[in-house]
């Protein structure tokens, strides 16, 4: 399945090369793009919260709530960026969101959030873990909107939280995001190989639709 992805900084939709916020592009009002998204056929889109990924107490809340109840429920919704609290899970929820997506906080702070996927369906949630590849078997993670490199891999993220009945991961390589200059597959292809329940989303770098077809052989859902 393709996901349109939608970044938004300060109301308007962004693209940051390579996750770096000096090296933006803009390109506008979110819901007009929404609307062409609709109108294309997409089935799900994923909005994400670039102020509240780097600093939670500048979430755009009134703006999201808006994409999200005008567009829903024609598409189904994954939102991200600066969830710190069940009851930001929930509200969101409860606004139309499909799925929540959950990044820095399920790095640094574990044991809140698989208590959060004992809470809520694990359908509704997403484990967004962001990386950089040194090598397919050395991918460290980053935190806060791409800002910090932990001292933790991409496998021990996975380890930590396999066990809390993780359903969906969304999986970026920053070093590949925004570039467009192609897909880091055979990351993709290792990871889903070596967690064959989980339900992998891809992003990073792709641009052609020779290239989602092949993604899709990887075992990306």
């Amino acid at each position: 399945m393709i996901i349109p992805a939608l970044d938004i900084i300060n109301g308007e939709i962004v693209r940051l090369y390579q996750g770096t916020y000096s090296k933006i592009t803009k390109y506008g009002n979110p819901l007009s793009f929404l609307k062409q998204y609709i109108q294309q056929g997409a089935k799900i889109i994923h909005l994400v919260d670039l102020n509240g990924a780097k600093d939670p107490k500048t979430r755009q809340i009134s703006l999201f709530t808006k994409l999200i109840q005008t567009i829903s429920p024609t598409l189904k919704i994954q939102v991200g960026g600066g969830i710190r609290s069940a009851k930001d899970i929930e509200t969101l929820l409860k606004s139309g969101a499909t799925r929540i997506v959950l990044g820095s906080m399920s790095v640094t702070q574990p044991k809140i959030v698989k208590k959060w996927f004992e809470y809520f369906d694990p359908n509704n949630l997403v484990l967004a873990i962001d990386i950089h590849c040194y090598s397919i078997k050395h991918c460290k993670v980053f935190i806060y909107g791409w800002q910090k490199e932990t001292n933790l891999e991409f496998n021990q993220i996975m380890e930590e939280y396999y066990s809390a009945g993780i359903k969906h991961v969304l999986c970026t390589d920053i070093s590949k995001d925004g570039t467009l200059l192609g897909s880091n597959i055979s990351l993709y292809k290792s990871i889903c190989n070596s967690w064959p329940k989980i339900s992998f989303q891809s992003s990073g770098g792709i641009n052609t639709l020779e290239e989602i077809k092949t993604l899709r052989n990887s075992g990306v859902k």
